[in-house]
């Protein structure tokens, strides 16, 4: 074999394709840095770029035999290289959107379940503070809240004029507002 700077790439192409495994080594050993810069490039990681560039040779191993024009060796390999960061990089984004969705979703639940909590423990406590209210003010809360009787339908019940009713209700929801500040 010829000195490896005087031979080309599409020599050294025709020669693989014809069973010489060292053309192979002589088109690895020129091209791989080249590679490996490229794929650097694009992943910004020089363990990723190494990577990228064996996965690279991989494919180009494979399917030199059906390269139809040896002359166009360079700009094949290297669109294979090109092609596989890209993919990487595509890749990685999918991971990310997968981990942020995840985040996101984990974070809502979370904070679902801290609110939740939260109301539960709000819910209860306002039912005790309820029973610490006189009677008649229960009552009317009771039958408001609860109940969704109107200021009317109330008075009627209990008997009592409608002022009254509303009096009830306002000093029960200052009690409570008194209680829960607590």
């Amino acid at each position: 074999m010829k000195k490896l700077t005087n031979i080309t790439d599409a020599d050294l192409v025709k020669a693989y394709q014809s069973g010489d495994i060292k053309a192979l080594s002589a088109l690895v050993k020129r091209w791989h840095v080249s590679f490996c810069k490229l794929a650097y490039w694009y992943v910004k990681d020089a363990d990723i770029a190494k990577d990228i560039a064996q996965e690279s040779w991989t494919i180009i191993i494979r399917k030199l035999n059906d390269l139809k024009e040896p002359k166009k060796f360079k700009s094949w390999a290297i669109s294979i290289v090109n092609r596989r960061a890209i993919d990487w990089i595509r890749a990685q984004r999918n991971e990310d959107k997968k981990l942020h969705r995840f985040y996101h979703e984990r974070s809502s639940k979370v904070i679902s379940e801290t609110n939740e909590d939260y109301k539960q423990e709000l819910r209860s406590k306002l039912i005790q503070s309820i029973y610490e209210l006189s009677d008649d003010q229960q009552m009317v809360v009771k039958l408001f809240y609860t109940q969704n009787y109107s200021l009317k339908e109330i008075s009627s019940l209990l008997k009592i004029s409608v002022g009254t009713t509303k009096s009830r209700l306002f000093h029960a929801r200052e009690k409570l507002k008194t209680i829960l500040k607590t």
